[in-house]
This record gives C-alpha cells, structure tokens and sequence, in this order.
C-alpha cells in the first residue's frame, strides 16, 4: 500500500507541475506587448529606381 500511495503522489505533483508549467508559459506569452506590424519599406518611403 506504501507504494500505491508514492506513486499516486508523484503522479499527481507531476500534475501539478504540469499544469503550473502551462499556466506560466501563457502567462508569460500575454504579459509580451505586441509588436507592431509596421514594414519597414513601403511604396511611400522607397526612394525611386533611377
């Protein structure tokens, strides 16, 4: 029963951290501000082919 009750507990602190490891990950990809989507050469700012 020992052994039962081990496994049962890494299994589920295994979880746990899994769960927690997700939620931080997101967490981390939402605090990130967007980048603004600005090219860096357009029509209007290109100097002209001579």
């Amino acid at each position: 029963m020992p052994r039962l009750l081990a496994a049962a507990l890494t299994v589920a602190v295994a979880a746990a951290l899994a769960v927690g490891a997700a939620l931080g990950v997101v967490a981390l990809l939402e605090a990130t501000p967007e980048q603004p989507n600005v090219p860096l050469i357009s029509h209007q700012t290109a100097s002209p082919r001579g």
